[in-house]
């Protein structure tokens, strides 16, 4: 049996799944941040279980010398640093299986309704206005959609396009990324030369920091609606206004922001959220795109598989 520290709320199916992987666990979620380190250190914890609570640093993982893996209830890493990860010989495991399907849908139901006018239209029929014409739409059917990185997430938003008749264009910038039926690979000089909508699948890193900028908007033969499901550092907002100002980019759905505690913003942030909130074409929602009541237990499901193949699979430290 393994010790692990769950830190964060958990679907409740945790508990029979855990004890399905021979895990001893201490479930915590009332912890502040600040109570983690202490927590950590007062027992021989092989595991711990993160959402979103604390940044996993150096500083944390010394306060757990037992630790053998942090397991993520979820798909993005941003919160772990992975360098200090690897120098402590802690391995990282995380969930993107456990909502890329939740993702997938959302995106596609972001891209219907911009194309569509559809919240705009609800809206103007609340209040007594009914107008057709304003309100004509395009189809997506015959669109070249680009997927920027084809992983969990940009596979399954492929999957539910190839039903819509679209021509599907993908770029990964890991060379090890495998094509396969639902979408053509290519290259990202390519996607800007054909792609009529692109969508967002990259993780955030240092690296990715405003990937999406103002040159690489600019570079895009035809005029863009932009999908970000993914993290909202990996889009320059400011260059993303001025493409919507511009007409470069035709509209835009947003899940993910820069800056998502809106009550912290700085004064450059309030400018672009002002302008986006109020934009017409434009969609915002409150980073919920793999946030569906199945995805919170199949993310259970899928890192207790994944803890149960480790410690069967790999030497305890020491």
């Amino acid at each position: 049996m393994s010790l692990c520290l769950v830190v964060d709320d958990l679907h409740p199916s945790w508990q029979s799944l855990f004890q399905e992987a021979d895990l001893i666990t201490h479930y915590r979620p009332d912890l502040m941040a600040a109570e983690v380190p202490a927590a950590l250190a007062a027992h021989a914890y092989e595991g711990l279980v993160v959402r979103g609570k604390v940044r996993v640093t150096a500083a944390l993982l010394a306060h757990g010398p037992a630790l053998r893996y942090v397991a993520r209830a979820g798909a993005g890493v941003d919160n772990i640093d992975e360098a200090a990860m690897r120098a402590a010989g802690v391995t990282l495991l995380n969930a993107p299986e456990g909502n890329r399907d939740a993702v997938g849908e959302f995106a596609l139901g972001l891209l219907l309704a911009l194309l569509r006018n559809i919240p705009r239209a609800d809206q103007e029929v609340r209040q007594a206005i009914w107008q057709r014409e304003a309100n004509r739409g395009e189809e997506l059917g015959g669109k070249v959609v680009g997927i920027l990185g084809y992983g969990n997430m940009g596979r399954a938003f492929a999957q539910r396009l190839m039903s819509f008749g679209c021509t599907v264009l993908a770029h990964d910038n890991d060379s090890a990324c495998l094509p396969d039926h639902n979408a053509t690979l290519v290259t990202l000089h390519e996607l800007q030369q054909r792609a009529e909508v692109l969508s967002l699948h990259i993780p955030y890193s240092v690296l990715n920091h405003h990937f999406v900028n103002e040159a690489m908007l600019l570079a895009f033969r035809n005029p863009i609606w932009v999908l970000n499901t993914a993290r909202g550092e990996v889009l320059d907002q400011a260059a993303l206004v001025r493409g919507l100002q511009s007409g470069q980019v035709r509209g835009a759905a947003l899940d993910v922001l820069e800056n998502e505690k809106l009550a912290t913003l700085t004064p450059t942030q309030q400018a672009t959220f002002d302008f986006l909130k109020n934009a017409p074409q434009v969609l915002l929602s409150p980073h919920i795109g793999g946030w569906t009541h199945q995805s919170y237990q199949h993310i259970n499901e899928v890192l207790a598989q994944k803890i149960g193949a480790f410690l069967r699979l790999a030497p305890r430290r020491g």
